[in-house]
């Protein structure tokens, strides 16, 4: 912004006279030279009336009120404010304290300076306010080059082009690249000139992705022999579940179904001024789908160890089924079981799919008199995921990824799964909050064929004599490898990398434009693996 087209309005209702009087030119007049020579156009007007007759008459960028009485300060933003909603208004004042903070809280002051303060003091606050979205915009890029070249996944001097330079082991490092990735993500939303560096942090992003595939294909199965492994999906309940549990701690664990890490870093804000957060991160197991994500976070079992043992509470994906997660709560059972574990009251288990649900489960959070565990699954971002996929509707109003963080921010925070939380918190409960997977955004449509029947999904295909794109997937010839079911056939996985989604080579045209740019889980991504688990404790 050109500061000398900035004009300010200067309100004082805290004097008498005009620009000569006594008391201005010896206290207020350095200030009003100095914004001057900084570039500021100042308007001083010495009373509130005439102010407002101003504002009505003219264009302000910004608005300084000197006020030192509380009562007469509510009633004077109060004024301005139905003038102006949204002109920025600084605040001066001798008298500080709460009562005055409160009123500028209450109608959006942008900062409040106690008087007498360095006129520099002054100039900063109002170049900040004004400019910051410039200053922003201006000053992104310097900050992105700088923060990724500390990045051990990329390589400015050789065209970005991203080295292996992680050891096989070094799974941690994955997951601070993908926590500064979508961090950066959530810098972005709201930055309007920046669409250059968005292309090139998306680029980035996708050459992240394509080297943590590669990782993923070349130590996946030594995690499940448990060399050196990242906390997995079977290890969550254990690891951060029953440790609270063993100390008495009364806990709520929450999984959100499809829940990715920018998800949470948009949710996050609205929970930090009351809890206390215990951050983790961990991998999901492949493939990142609810039947085998979920059932292994509540039976703490891979899905070969839990056909296995249980094979009644095992459900493969057939016509009849309508669902193949609905014993979640026998296998929560099974897991506390297996660890000695016996709760009193019996641990609650309950699913949420809709408003009736999330009021049913409220009710029952309520009324409960005493809780030892009590587990629930949310289900509506995965249905929101689906949703955008299948409804026009939904891909209009969800455009791109910023947009569905935004929808999924604005959903937490008037949603009831929110004010189950505080609730939960008023109860003294220990609240653990994780995500089973998450998904990317498909934009690449993959050819695979088969003779045989396959499985439905498009980032996972099961089945016999699978054909496909290699560089597409990932092709699981022995699934006990992976600890996945295998059975007496030979049964095949191909699982989809980077942002590919499978589909049928007679029905590839016919079907690419539908699922084109469509959110999708079962693959192998930074997105869909890499995912947070956050304990939270009442503060």
């Amino acid at each position: 912004m050109d500061k000398t087209k900035a004009k300010i309005l200067w309100i004082d209702d805290t004097i008498d006279g005009s620009i000569a009087n006594p008391l201005l030119k010896s206290e207020l007049k350095p200030y009003i030279r100095f914004l001057e020579y900084q570039g500021y156009d100042v308007i001083f007007i010495d009373n509130l009336v005439d102010g407002i007759d101003l504002l009505r008459e003219d264009s302000f960028h910004a608005i300084l009120l000197s006020c030192d009485v509380p009562t007469d300060t509510d009633d004077q933003l109060s004024y301005i404010r139905t003038v102006n909603t949204h002109i920025p208004i600084i605040l001066l004042t001798n008298a500080g304290g709460q009562e005055i903070l409160a009123h500028a809280s209450l109608y959006g002051v942008d900062d409040v300076l106690i008087m007498p303060t360095n006129p520099r003091q002054l100039v900063s606050s109002l170049t900040y306010i004004l400019e910051k979205q410039q200053l922003l915009e201006t000053y992104t890029l310097q900050m992105y080059v700088k923060n990724f070249n500390k990045l051990p996944t990329s390589e400015y001097s050789q065209s970005l082009k991203l080295v292996d330079q992680f050891h096989e082991n070094d799974w941690q490092g994955w997951i601070d690249t993908y926590i500064h990735y979508a961090e950066w993500d959530i810098k972005f939303d709201g930055l309007s000139n920046v669409d250059e560096l968005k292309t090139i942090h998306a680029q980035e992003k996708m050459d992240a992705n394509a080297a943590f595939s590669d990782y993923i294909e070349n130590t996946y199965t030594s995690w499940i022999d448990g060399e050196n492994s990242p906390t997995l999906s079977v290890d969550v309940f254990y690891k951060y579940v029953i440790p609270k549990i063993q100390v008495g701690k009364s806990v709520l664990f929450i999984v959100m179904d499809c829940m990715r890490l920018d998800h949470w870093l948009k949710i996050e804000p609205l929970l930090y001024n009351n809890f206390n957060m215990e951050k983790h991160y961990y991998y999901s197991i492949l493939p990142t789908t609810t039947h085998y994500a979920r059932n292994a976070i509540f039976s703490g079992l891979f899905p070969s160890d839990l056909s296995e043992r249980y094979p009644s509470l095992y459900a493969e994906p057939d016509d009849e089924q309508t669902s193949i997660n609905r014993f979640e709560k026998e296998l929560m059972y099974l897991q506390l079981d297996r660890h000695g574990i016996v709760l009193k009251p019996t641990p609650h288990y309950f699913k949420i799919f809709d408003a009736r649900g999330e009021n049913q489960y409220f009710q029952w959070l309520t009324e409960a008199p005493r809780i030892s565990l009590a587990a629930v699954v949310v289900g509506f971002l995965d249905m929101l995921t689906h949703l955008r996929s299948e409804v026009d509707l939904f891909q209009q109003l969800v455009p791109n990824e910023e947009a569905f963080r935004l929808l999924i921010q604005t959903w937490f925070k008037n949603s009831r799964i929110y004010e189950l939380i505080q609730l939960a918190a008023e109860r003294g409960l220990t609240i653990i909050l994780t995500s089973d997977h998450g998904s990317i955004l498909c934009n690449n449509a993959a050819k695979i064929s088969s003779p045989h029947e396959l499985s439905s999904g498009l980032r996972v295909k099961e089945g016999l004599d699978i054909s496909y794109e290699p560089e597409t997937g990932i092709l699981i010839d022995n699934p006990k490898t992976y600890k996945l079911p295998y059975g007496a056939s030979e049964r095949k996985y191909i699982i989809a990398k980077n942002d590919n989604y499978f589909v049928f080579e007679r029905q590839f045209n016919s079907y690419k434009d539908i699922f084109q740019g469509s959110f999708q889980h079962g693959g192998v991504s930074l997105e869909e693996m890499i995912l947070p688990c956050v304990i939270l404790e009442p503060k």
